[in-house]
């Protein structure tokens, strides 16, 4: 079950810098370290349906039904557009700017968990991630998978704070220079939307 080998492979995959670590880094930067640490708690909460997809089978209909993966699809590049919009309006959800307030605690959670929420893709990666690490018991199969998932959650959010204290931590400093938030603004906006249009040419 719960071996090294999880751990080293669960470790790489949090690290690699995604959308739930991106959106993390904008809110740091932009308003501090209890709303990074806030979208850290959204962007880990964001993966539990799609683990409990991946626990009873969901993911493999998910992965089967073209039409249900287009939808959750779509709604996902949709909305990863919309946070585009966001990090280059001048009072946009996501904008780096050193006059601006800090949203609520929940709706900075709320948006990174719409992030991994609309993103088909995870819980087809939790069916093939997880089950190799099982006993291979049916009988502790799905309380297994709930273990190596809560793991796989306690890691992002470990990571995912780290990640936000360290932008939160640059922010004061970059702040200091309209040029750089400019820069970091269209820099965040451009990622979002590559980030939407990657999501937009996956298949199931």
């Amino acid at each position: 079950m719960l071996s090294l080998h999880f751990l080293i492979t669960a470790l790489v995959v949090v690290i690699a810098p995604g959308t739930g670590v991106i959106y993390t880094l904008a809110i740091g930067l932009g308003q501090g370290r209890s709303a990074a640490i806030a979208a850290a708690f959204g962007c880990t909460f964001g993966i539990v349906p799609h683990l409990l997809a991946a626990t009873v089978g969901l993911a493999a209909l998910l992965h089967t039904s073209a039409l249900l993966f287009q939808v959750v699809k779509f709604a996902g590049v949709a909305y990863l557009l919309y946070l585009a919009w966001q990090a280059i309006k001048s009072d946009g959800a996501l904008s780096v700017s050193a006059n601006r307030s800090s949203d609520s605690f929940w709706r900075i959670a709320r948006r990174g968990a719409l992030i991994n929420i609309l993103n088909p893709k995870l819980s087809i990666f939790f069916l093939a991630l997880l089950p190799p690490f099982l006993t291979g018991n049916p009988a502790t199969a799905t309380a297994e998978m709930f273990g190596l998932g809560a793991v796989f959650m306690l890691m992002t959010f470990a990571v995912f704070v780290l990640y936000g204290v360290f932008a939160a931590a640059a922010r004061d400093r970059l702040l200091s220079s309209e040029r750089v938030m400019k820069w970091l603004n269209r820099s965040f906006a451009a990622i979002f939307a590559a980030l939407g249009a990657r999501l937009a040419m996956e298949r199931a």
